[in-house]
């Protein structure tokens, strides 16, 4: 982990534990369904492929807590193909500027387009991949949640094979014009999702876990050059996030929340459905209770024994009353339950690792 990674990992674990408290309404992740192509796809930052025009854009992005509208439109377009994830996003702004270029620099110091996927879906080994509008990248890898003790972060992780291009609409750096806007073209090879070489791991009628972050900052020009905006005491204001699926807290870095993308087999210009199953519903319940166990942990300084002290009111999924069990253990808790949908057990453990059997 880089010396920058060290001091920054802190600051979003504090973020992460005040966002306990902050969590104000139910979140339902977003999902969208992303076409095969066997039309070759070129990497230039423009949506001039046909298969392109056969895709529908995502909703427009909301901002991180899923109340305020942006300022700004964002949406996005994903197709696959048996090598790559393509992404395609645009995004609306007014002043396109960027000034970081270093590789693996804090690239949301600039406004920049955020891709974070979680194959599994256990909310651990996850990437996360941003870019500014110079098209400079910052690519990482995090074994856990910032929340969670011991956690890596592998800043000299790689997006081996990654290819992006970017266009804008209008100039770059220049304050003296008003710009439309900018797009990010990408192709995300699977072969950096592998955990083994052996591995195939290309997601054909399966969905993983992923979300999208656009960070916005209001600017200041300083001899000519735009920069963060900084308030009387020389502090720069807070950003803007806007992410596809709304998290409910100002935090990225809770996997659980993340939107689902389905990788339908179904060629791009035909029809699929996709529809989230009750044994992820019954997931989304769990991590309640794992916020909840944290909360009071908080509070009370100890674990909760009974799922009574942190549940408020009976789990009921598509009609049928979810009975979870608690357990406490000398190295902490586990709650899990037996799917009345699937037979299987789900179990989610102090760390928030979660496993379906």
């Amino acid at each position: 982990m880089s010396l920058k990674l060290k001091y920054l990992a802190p600051l979003f674990c504090l973020i992460s534990m005040a966002s306990y408290a902050q969590e104000t309404k139910t979140i339902t992740p977003e999902n969208y369904i992303a076409y095969h192509s066997s039309e070759a796809i070129t990497i230039d930052g423009n949506e001039n492929d046909v298969s392109w025009s056969k895709v529908d854009w995502s909703d427009p992005f909301i901002d991180i807590q899923g109340i305020k509208k942006p300022t700004y439109k964002t949406q996005f377009k994903m197709l696959w193909d048996d090598t790559y994830l393509y992404i395609l996003a645009k995004m609306e702004e007014p002043h396109v500027w960027a000034d970081i270029t270093e590789h693996d620099a804090i690239i949301f110091h600039n406004n920049d387009f955020e891709v974070f996927v979680d194959p599994d879906g256990d909310t651990h080994n996850y990437y996360e991949i941003e870019v500014n509008a110079i098209n400079t990248i910052w690519d990482l890898f995090i074994t856990k949640p910032y929340r969670e003790q011991n956690n890596v972060v592998l800043n000299d992780w790689t997006a081996t094979g990654m290819k992006t291009a970017i266009t804008i609409d209008g100039t770059l750096n220049n304050p003296n014009d008003t710009d439309k806007g900018w797009t990010l073209e990408m192709a995300i090879p699977w072969s950096i999702y592998k955990k083994s070489y052996f591995e195939k791991n290309v997601p054909k009628d399966q969905f993983w876990r992923v979300n999208f972050s656009r960070v916005n900052w209001d600017y200041q020009i300083t001899d000519g050059k735009y920069e963060r905006k900084k308030d009387a005491y020389g502090k720069h204001l807070p950003e803007y996030n806007w992410v596809w699926s709304p998290q409910g807290v100002i935090n990225m870095h809770e996997p659980e929340k993340w939107g689902y993308v389905y990788f339908s087999s179904k060629e791009v210009g035909e029809k699929d459905t996709f529809e989230v199953s009750n044994d992820e519903k019954i997931k989304w319940e769990l991590y309640k209770l794992y916020r909840a166990q944290k909360k009071y942990f908080e509070t009370n300084k100890t674990w909760s024994t009974s799922i009574k002290k942190i549940a408020s009111s009976a789990i009921i999924v598509d009609g049928k009353t979810i009975k979870p069990t608690l357990i406490n253990h000398r190295f902490g808790w586990t709650i899990f339950v037996k799917s009345p949908f699937s037979n299987k057990l789900m179990t989610i453990k102090e760390d928030g690792t979660f496993v379906k059997k």
